[in-house]
């Protein structure tokens, strides 16, 4: 029996919305001969199944076992081209492919010139909304179609044609380096995360500048801009400069205001963009502006005109959420966060589809820290193990030690240290496999582990000494990365000045407010 989660079609009708399959039984149903088509009836057995099962399917005796593959592509392409219709999925893309469909049948019906006219049209709007992928498939058609329609005009029009199709293919090309360049570091990020010694850095320095392409600002569009503010955002992310990350984050967000037409057009790189300008607020603790920017992003997100789909849909619920998590964060009022817990666990069910592993597990550590913040250790410890005990999780390397060395905290924590020295050399044990021992983790797994030694009336001293060897490494370039995780300072001032840790960040915001 195939996976429900590895079937695509049945993902796919999953996936429809009622007025979707309202669309796709009324396209079907344009001809009568269709009504009783097999296809039609897969659709409607599969719409009612909670599950994918083969055997239901073979039981029903619409199709044999045999006839079963070509049916469901069949009816797959049958829902795309349903979709492909529906006025809500006809974005300009959409619109500037189908037009091009139509003058490429236009011209092998031989109407060289009902073909040019469509053409030359489409092709104004292609380059006014930065499609120049597809502006460039246009001019090579004219060229095409230019050979075989002879005018008086030809001379003119070939330079014209070649002119147009050489700087299409230049802003094409350079579109091209910039994305694989910020393709390939958000690549490393995904893998290894941050930056964590000279080494690293030489090699990103080294990999960065020598894909950067040379290039002139002024010349560039909006897309090949967009794209250069991406790989400087990631080469900044790696290199833990986050003042750049705000920086060039912004410049993103920037650009879309600049361009706002682009916003409808490209939703998914506008929310994308706000959500690194977020996390570059975050890390730099900028609450106040953090704070400014989350309300416009949820203002432009629920305006009428905004794009809507699924897909923006998860997108929205991923970056709105996690990031008013983070608010809660900032400002140290875990509490008030708590909420969010039962709202977050419902979008990952609605939108598992559409969200990755990776980011899932993003949102479980910052439920873990909401959790920690507020003193509830046991319920910290539940969303940490669904991180630890996740054997699928092939990226984001360090979420997986920092949820190991949070869990020992928590652990502690909780009382429950019965089983202590076992979790410390395993998470010992990993963190050596995953090559990601710091100064941080090393001191954090020593202090746990002589915790059996220590006098109770010697704790406070402990505690003092351990913070006294964190603090210097609070602003060390490959070392403050422990701090993004999990703020072990403020857990151990929590202790030494005997208040909840919650306050502790609440105060420390409120001193930078002042």
């Amino acid at each position: 029996m195939t996976n429900v989660s590895k079937d695509a079609l049945f993902v796919l009708v999953k996936s429809l919305s009622k007025s979707e399959k309202r669309q796709f039984k009324l396209y079907v149903g344009r001809l009568g001969v269709n009504t009783d088509a097999k296809f039609l009836a897969l659709f409607n057995l599969m719409d009612k199944m909670k599950a994918y099962d083969e055997k239901i399917i073979l039981a029903s005796g619409i199709v044999k076992k045999a006839q079963l593959s070509n049916l469901k592509a069949h009816l797959y392409k049958q829902i795309l081209v349903s979709l492909r219709l529906n006025p809500v999925n006809q974005n300009i893309r959409v619109q500037l492919r189908e037009q091009l469909d139509f003058a490429t049948i236009l011209y092998q019906k031989g109407l060289y010139k009902q073909s040019l006219k469509i053409l030359d049209k489409v092709k104004s709007t292609a380059i006014e909304n930065e499609e120049k992928n597809i502006a460039y498939e246009i001019v090579e058609l004219e060229k095409i179609i230019e050979t075989q329609y002879i005018t008086r005009s030809i001379p003119d029009r070939a330079d014209e044609l070649a002119v147009q199709a050489k700087t299409l293919s230049e802003q094409n090309v350079m579109t091209s380096k910039l994305s694989n360049l910020s393709l390939q570091l958000y690549s490393m990020m995904l893998k290894v995360g941050y930056v964590r010694n000279e080494e690293d850095l030489a090699r990103v320095k080294s990999y960065f500048d020598s894909h950067l392409p040379v290039y002139d600002l002024n010349t560039l569009g909006f897309r090949e801009k967009l794209w250069l503010y991406k790989a400087y955002l990631w080469y900044s992310f790696l290199t833990q400069d986050f003042l750049s990350c705000y920086k060039y984050a912004s410049k993103w967000v920037d650009l879309f205001y600049e361009y706002e037409e682009m916003i409808n057009l490209n939703p998914v790189f506008f929310l994308k963009g706000n959500h690194y300008l977020l996390e570059s607020l975050f890390f730099v603790k900028y609450a106040s502006q953090f704070e400014t920017v989350l309300e416009n992003l949820e203002k432009t997100v629920a305006r009428d005109n905004f794009p809507s789909n699924d897909n923006i849909a998860s997108l929205s619920f991923l970056y709105i959420n996690a990031n008013k998590l983070n608010l809660h964060f900032l400002k140290g009022t875990f509490d008030k966060g708590l909420y969010l817990v039962r709202i977050i666990e419902y979008g990952i069910n609605k939108h598992r589809d559409r969200i990755d592993e990776h980011h899932i597990m993003v949102f479980y550590y910052k439920i873990a820290c909401l959790y920690f913040g507020v003193g509830d250790n046991k319920n910290c410890i539940i969303y940490l193990k669904k991180i630890i005990n996740n054997r699928n999780l092939k990226m984001r390397e360090d979420l997986m030690c920092f949820a190991r060395v949070l869990s020992l905290v928590a652990h502690y924590e909780a009382g429950m240290d019965y089983h202590l020295e076992v979790q410390l050399k395993s998470t010992y044990k990993f963190l050596l496999k995953m090559n990601d021992l710091h100064e941080v983790q090393k001191e954090m797994i020593k202090f746990l582990r002589n915790l059996g030694n220590i006098y109770p009336g010697d704790l406070r001293a402990e505690f003092q000494k351990l913070y006294d060897r964190l603090k210097p490494l609070e602003d060390h370039p490959y070392e403050k990365r422990a701090f993004l995780y999990l703020d072990i300072l403020s857990w151990l001032e929590s202790h030494l000045e005997n208040k909840p840790v919650a306050q502790v960040i609440r105060e420390k915001a409120q001193s930078v407010l002042r």
